[in-house]
């Protein structure tokens, strides 16, 4: 990860976002030494997971009225 002051960083801008872009390394920006920003390459993240992801993860109860009761769960309502 390389490190660079701002003064740097606004001069040249539009060439370090294409460096980044291009070897997908992290910049961080300072100022006086002290870290103020990170620049991060673009990943494009699946938006639209496949279907049945999370299938595993969900538990499905056949009767959900069963646990309480009839009486308890017109309790509820």
């Amino acid at each position: 990860m390389k490190t660079m002051g701002i003064s740097k960083f606004k001069t040249h801008a539009l060439k370090i976002l294409d460096q980044v872009a291009k070897t997908q390394e992290i910049i961080v920006v300072t100022k006086r030494g002290i870290p103020l920003a990170q620049i991060t390459p673009y990943r494009n993240a699946d938006i639209n997971p496949k279907p049945g992801i999370l299938s595993d993860a969900l538990v499905f109860e056949k009767d959900i009225v069963a646990p309480l009761g009839e009486d308890m769960w017109d309790a509820c309502t």
